[in-house]
């Protein structure tokens, strides 16, 4: 799994390991969206939910309940950096840097405020893009980058 994949699983994971609708892993702060968790069907066996589009506000609010639970303070709505210390992520340089190829960052690789502002917002814009799932084209990128 890439490292956006393992920023989705850190936010989302618990409520879709759990089978729930994100809804419901945090207290109204983002009623209505669902997970991509695996759903019983009629047939006794289960199919994958399509996860829905969430607003940046939902994205926060199961941010958040993660914040609240932590014993440190973190600017995680604006750092990238302080959002993965949150979730218990790598965030060096070299992390931050392959994060940074599998979304599709074309300047320089070298840590700079540009280049963390920039993150910091394609990893929320995708993190509601997806419902909390990784987009398809994240994983399909991951996969051509283990072929290569």
């Amino acid at each position: 799994m890439g490292i956006f994949g393992n920023i989705a699983s850190a936010i989302f994971g618990k409520a879709k390991a759990a089978g729930e609708a994100v809804s419901g892993a945090v207290s109204g702060a983002v009623s209505g969206a669902t997970s991509a968790a695996a759903t019983p069907s009629a047939s006794g066996g289960t199919k994958a939910a399509v996860a829905k589009p969430m607003t940046r506000q939902e994205v926060e609010g199961v941010i958040e309940k993660i914040a609240e639970e932590s014993d440190q303070d973190y600017n995680w709505n604006e750092s990238i950096v302080d959002l993965m210390k949150l979730l218990k992520l790598d965030s060096s340089l070299a992390a931050r840097k392959q994060l940074a190829k599998e979304l599709g960052y074309t300047g320089t690789l070298n840590g700079s405020a540009a280049m963390n502002t920039w993150l910091h917002k394609q990893v929320m814009t995708k993190l509601a893009e997806g419902g909390g799932a990784v987009p398809a084209n994240l994983k399909q990128a991951k996969r051509n980058e283990k072929k290569g």
